[in-house]
């Protein structure tokens, strides 16, 4: 690599970028099973949406049989369209958040090039796509990838139609907008006000001059290609299911943000909740910030535009702050920009050579060398069992550990010491966690997904109708796997609790049922680690016996 004369970063070419890119978005991407949760949820709900033959599945998808409007349909579109196109393999379940990460790094490339800072997009390219978070959610079926693209992609043009006036990059601003509705719901219409808002605000040299570009924004054009997108499901979906409108936009929206919303099935945190986990998902390239914050080179190269990035990430920050409703996955919607701040940062404050590239090496083989320190002194109960790549879990952490603590050195002395070379190095660090990553999901498959239970079953009682006791989220990869809907028994499914209560069916069955089912069938019946004192206090359960446990669950048959 050669080293550009006017910037303090390596000379990184696009084709290296893009393999880096294609390496951590598809490598090992069917490689373990459906998980459970969201992802057996959102798979299923695309694979009953094309199987269906009803269009108005595709306009109020269906889970396990029953209606689920909790999210707009654009990913299950999608999802349904890959599974046409190319099967329903595990690599396909992931396909439409994989393309929008890289969607996301030819957004951050292109961007960069309309800013005149390609070698600075070219590194946040890289720190983007190789950040721990993102890493997990590029390879899980969830709808924050998409949102992530299409928000980004608004929120970018938007900056550039605010600093040229040209209309072109509003239309574009709207349609991405428009898409991201779509992808996520209301919560991207909050996040680009919010964020465009605070940039105008902050940035404006006068009250006039604050109105004057906010004004910008009622361009009756842009508004039109924002309502053509996004309108005609939301018109649809009212019109084919009545009580839409309400469960739509005000119990999943407004009542989730106030902590009210019918089911309270969301994790509520403290106001710092989010603040440790920005750390993690842009590991490793946030231990740069010590480094950073001792820099004494060198101003920003762009203040209006470091104001537009903070923008971007800090108003949605405080906005799943003070929300009731918090998880992990929603960080990633700041994710691109978030990583374009600190790769300008670098690019602007820290010179090639300067011993404070040495900090995260030394913070990651330090973090390392305590575990496997723990590793050594513990007894590490809850790893007994496990084999990873035919060797024990507790061996597997050990020599992860200590690949890792090399790794991290190896990058902290490049990073130092090698100018052709520099911060790039610590790529290395995602590059070596992304198979060890791997290996355990697929060493833990009988404790994430259905997939093994599903083939035992079919293979030792394939004429046995499977039954779930109580619950469906922890399971909820099973009927994606026996591709058909599953019966529940007295179900306590938040997932589930709308499409059984707004209609009358025969998935979600009572006790009463349930014994009328097992006298006149094998039944196969699956019981959680946590149900199964409650399963063993019903009348019914002296008529099952245990058959085998895989993971979590317990298969039991009469």
């Amino acid at each position: 690599m050669q080293i550009d004369k006017t910037i303090r970063l390596p000379y990184i070419p696009q084709w290296l970028v893009w393999i880096v890119a294609v390496y951590f978005v598809g490598f090992g991407l069917g490689g373990y099973a459906v998980l459970d949760n969201n992802e057996g949820l959102y798979a299923e709900i695309s694979r009953e949406m094309l199987r269906s033959g009803d269009w108005t599945q595709w306009i109020i998808p269906h889970l396990n049989g029953l209606s689920y409007m909790e999210k707009p349909p654009l990913l299950y579109w999608l999802t349904a369209f890959s599974f046409a196109v190319f099967g329903e393999a595990e690599w396909v379940v992931r396909l439409v958040p994989a393309l929008s990460c890289l969607g996301c790094v030819v957004l951050i490339l292109w961007f960069s090039k309309k800013l005149n800072r390609e070698s600075g997009g070219r590194f946040a390219a890289i720190v983007f796509v190789s950040g721990l978070g993102v890493i997990a959610m590029s390879r899980t079926l969830m709808f924050d990838m998409l949102l992530t693209v299409f928000l980004t992609g608004a929120v970018m043009n938007g900056y550039l139609y605010l600093d040229t006036k040209r209309r072109s990059f509003l239309y574009r601003s709207m349609a991405m907008l428009a898409l991201a509705l779509l992808a996520k719901g209301f919560v991207s219409l909050i996040l680009f006000f919010a964020i465009t808002g605070g940039y105008i605000l902050c940035s404006s040299s006068s009250a006039s001059d604050f109105f004057k570009r906010l004004a910008m924004w009622l361009d009756w054009r842009g508004i039109a290609v924002f309502f053509v997108i996004s309108a005609p499901w939301h018109i649809a979906a009212i019109l084919t299911e009545p009580i839409f409108a309400w469960f739509y936009f005000i119990n999943e929206h407004i009542l989730r943000f106030l902590g009210k919303r019918e089911p309270h099935d969301y994790y509520a945190g403290a106001w710092w909740y989010y603040i440790p986990r920005v750390i993690l998902f842009l590991f490793p390239w946030s231990l740069l910030l010590p480094a950073l914050f001792f820099s004494k080179t060198q101003k920003l190269r762009d203040k209006s535009l470091h104001l537009f990035f903070l923008m971007s990430w800090l108003m949605p920050l405080l906005f799943f702050s003070v929300s009731s409703a918090k998880a992990n996955y929603y960080l990633v919607a700041i994710m691109p920009l978030a990583a374009m701040q600190l790769a300008f940062l670098v690019e602007d404050k820290l010179n090639p050579g300067t011993g404070r590239l040495i900090i995260p090496g030394v913070i990651v083989a330090g973090l390392m060398g305590a575990g496997a320190w723990w590793l050594t002194k513990s007894t590490h109960a809850g790893l007994d069992g496990i084999v990873i790549a035919s060797i024990s879990a507790a061996q597997f952490c050990f020599y992860s550990l200590i690949a890792l603590i090399l790794i991290a050195l190896l990058s902290a002395v490049l990073a130092w010491r090698s100018k052709k070379v520099g911060v790039f190095a610590y790529v290395l660090l995602p590059v070596i966690s992304l198979p060890i990553l791997l290996q355990t999901l697929i060493a833990l498959d009988d404790f994430n997904s259905t997939r093994a239970t599903v083939s035992l079953i079919q293979r030792e009682f394939p004429a046995q109708e499977i039954v779930l006791f109580h619950v469906f989220e922890q399971q909820s990869s099973l009927p994606f796997y026996l591709k058909r809907p599953v019966k529940i028994v007295e179900s306590h499914s938040s997932d589930l609790f709308w499409g059984n209560k707004l209609h009358k069916n025969n998935i979600v069955i009572d006790d009463a049922a349930f014994i009328l089912m097992a006298n006149q069938q094998k039944v196969s019946l699956l019981v959680v680690k946590q149900d199964l004192s409650e399963f063993k206090q019903k009348i019914y359960a002296d008529k099952f016996k245990l058959v085998t446990q895989r993971g979590n669950t317990s298969i039991f048959s009469n």
